[in-house]
């Protein structure tokens, strides 16, 4: 039977527990990526509150991606070093480190080009820059990195029939959509040693987008090359009015299914709220971590709290006022 937690052993990953801090957008990097006082705090709290396995916010591969402010970036080797004090700080509390590697939207000469606008080296470009990415980040001495192809983000739109019209390598049918992801794997597969998981929409609940059906299937093929664990998000994250041993887990369905059909560990996030349910979940299906993103911005130390018997509910209403505050902070009470 599976415990919140238990020690787990990923392939290239250890972690102290099956509670993962789910990558959470924080909006204060500086424009070219940098980060200092105010993001080293943020992973200081997070990491020594309990949690097992962190991932970071939304973190650009590329200079040029402008798609909004304040991403973390790994697209210069001068980055390096304040990125390994992150990893550092975060190791120095027992916790796992793993960089979620993104890309808002490719840009030629400063202009927006669209997914079907792009040119075949394009997209090679685009997968080049994954991979060096991850190959900064092993530099780091992140543990893991995450290929971010949910919440229609630039890999989530690529793969969504409702979005990609191409007639190339790159588009058609499903296995084909999936194919930018797939050399992304292998890419940084070939080039590092890391954890390499991703984070996917079970479905992009829009008309003629991803279902989850072919979400399954790019889930399958992405288990055959070797990816080594994938998390189950989708679009529509943030839903309101979650609460505890009612409405918990709302990805909880798919994720249970996509474990019964693939062989490499799967990670939930959507709507934890309680110790009970998520213990529940764990005995009950193959899922194997659990992920959490604003029980963690209103309680850092909840993993703690929970260890120690001091609760075993959030306290989080899901109210997503934090959407509006500086670096995404609960409004009751922040961090602290």
């Amino acid at each position: 039977m599976k415990k919140i937690f238990d020690a787990v052993q990923l392939n290239h990953l250890r972690a102290k527990n099956r509670l993962v801090r789910s990558a959470t957008w924080e909006c204060i990097a500086t424009g070219d990526g940098s980060i200092g006082s105010d993001t080293y705090e943020i992973y200081r709290q997070l990491a020594r509150g309990g949690v097992g396995t962190i991932i970071t916010g939304f973190t650009s591969v590329a200079a040029f991606d402008h798609y909004f402010g304040g991403m973390m970036r790994l697209s210069s080797d001068k980055l390096i070093a304040q990125y390994q004090k992150l990893v550092d700080i975060i190791h120095a509390e027992d916790c796992a480190a793993i960089s979620q590697l993104a890309l808002g939207a490719f840009y030629r000469n400063g202009i927006e080009v669209g997914e079907n606008e792009m040119t075949t080296a394009d997209v090679g470009t685009v997968i080049n820059l994954f991979v060096e990415a991850a190959a900064r980040a092993q530099c780091c001495g992140f543990d893991g990195v995450q290929i971010h192809a949910a919440h229609f983000f630039f890999l989530s739109r690529f793969i969504s029939p409702r979005i990609n019209q191409r007639t190339d390598e790159f588009g058609g049918n499903v296995e084909r959509r999936a194919k930018i992801l797939l050399d992304i794997l292998r890419g940084i597969k070939a080039t590092t040693n890391l954890h390499v998981t991703t984070k996917i929409n079970c479905d992009d609940f829009t008309t003629g987008g991803l279902n989850a059906d072919e979400s399954l299937t790019i889930c399958k093929l992405l288990a055959q090359a070797g990816i080594d664990s994938i998390e189950v998000s989708g679009n529509g994250t943030s839903v309101g009015g979650i609460r505890a041993g009612i409405n918990e887990g709302y990805f909880a369905e798919f994720a249970a299914r996509l474990a019964d059909a693939v062989s490499v560990p799967v990670i939930c996030v959507g709507g934890w709220r309680s110790l009970d349910v998520m213990e529940k979940i764990l005995s009950a299906t193959k899922i194997e971590l659990l992920s959490l993103s604003r029980p963690l911005i209103r309680e850092p130390d909840l993993p703690k709290k929970f260890l120690l018997g001091v609760s075993n509910v959030s306290r989080c209403v899901s109210c997503n006022a934090c959407y509006s505050t500086p670096a995404h902070r609960c409004i009751f009470g922040g961090r602290g």
